[in-house]
């Protein structure tokens, strides 16, 4: 099945930059001590001490072990098991890393349990993507007063006082990048009174209104709006049962954006079930099988939700256990907050972000 491709060209709307550099933040964390003055410098030239320059790499250079804790969901799809599996596979990167792991949930109580344990163990810190923010507010916060560091993951605490620092995907984010896309697409192949429709997520998560919120506000820019929506439940079997609704719904649609490449794979089973291929397809989050269906024409693009947000969460809880800072930054320190960026992956630049795709 070959969708829709009578674009001139593909512009990417989102700067690949960004998420490089959102990922460089992290990568190129450095160490408080400036680099050495090599043998080759001048005889005559001053060492600078202006901050703007290039900064050192000593902090992936072992140093003292620090015992991390990490707590993450349960692997009930993709996106969820690749945020695991990066977060250990980055410990492992590590001789430095000593990584206590608990068992994957989706229980409120057993990960407030979890954390106890952890916090029993004297971990120097603790990373976790917890099941509920506000329900697990309350022990991250007593982990922090008792002096362990917490890198919260995805999903905010209801408290700052929570955690170190917290690293988010961008999920409004990622319904402006879709919106914008969108906007570019009518652009640039002259579609006239476009259709546009919609596969949400889980319509009672904050994440998917925000993703709803972002995709609209992104439209309202060019003047258009929503015209058919539905909304799943981030599984295959939902996503093709809401697609076929969909797709009943309106016998002609120019863009659809699906919000969760995991659902996604149901979404294209009922685009090829009913036959319809008039349509540009967008995605959201970044699978493997999302970034396939790029590469072979059978999708037009996606929009990534980074699973790596825990792997970061265990290089800032390396860099906070050891006391080092970003030197890139001009006050050396690990911000409070990060939030990752959310750019448009399309055949033009697929090659860029396939090895950070998860399988579904």
């Amino acid at each position: 099945m070959s969708l829709r491709s009578n674009r001139p060209f593909r512009r990417l709307v989102t700067s690949a930059a960004a998420i490089v550099a959102a990922g460089v933040l992290v990568v190129g964390c450095t160490s408080n001590d400036p680099e050495e003055t090599s043998d080759s410098d001048d005889a005559g030239e001053e060492e600078s001490t202006d901050n703007g320059g290039a900064a050192a790499s000593g902090n992936d250079e072992p140093g003292e072990t620090v015992t991390i804790g990490f707590s993450g969901p349960l692997a009930d799809h993709g996106w969820l098991a690749a945020v695991n599996s990066s977060a250990i596979a980055e410990a492992e990167s590590y001789e430095d890393i000593d990584l206590r792991t608990a068992e994957a949930t989706n229980d409120a109580s057993l990960q407030i349990s979890q954390i106890e344990t952890f916090i029993n163990e004297g971990v120097d810190a603790i990373v976790l993507l917890p099941t509920d923010g506000a329900q697990l507010t309350e022990i991250a916060t007593r982990a922090m007063d008792e002096g362990i560091i917490v890198v919260n993951v995805d999903r905010e605490f209801s408290s700052p006082f929570a955690a170190r620092t917290t690293v988010l995907g961008d999920n409004y984010g990622m319904g402006v990048s879709a919106g914008t896309y969108a906007c570019q697409l009518i652009e640039e192949n002259n579609i006239a009174d476009p259709v546009i429709a919609e596969i949400a997520g889980i319509d009672s998560l904050p994440l998917t209104q925000d993703r709803s919120q972002g995709f609209e506000d992104a439209l309202s820019a060019c003047d258009q709006t929503v015209d058919n929506r539905v909304a799943a439940e981030f599984t295959v079997e939902s996503g093709e049962e809401q697609a076929s609704n969909l797709l009943q719904a309106a016998p002609q649609i120019d863009i659809i954006w699906n919000h969760d490449d995991d659902q996604g794979v149901g979404v294209k089973q009922a685009f090829e079930n009913a036959s319809r291929d008039e349509f540009f397809f967008l995605g959201g989050a970044g699978s493997c099988n999302a970034m396939q269906w790029i590469q072979d024409g059978e999708m037009e693009a996606t929009v990534l939700y980074p699973p790596t947000q825990a792997a970061d969460g265990i290089r800032l809880a390396r860099l906070l256990a050891q006391d080092k800072g970003m030197s890139d930054l001009v006050q050396v320190s690990v911000p409070r907050r990060i939030v990752l960026d959310a750019p448009v992956v399309t055949a033009d630049n697929v090659d860029q972000y396939v090895d950070l795709c998860f399988e579904s």
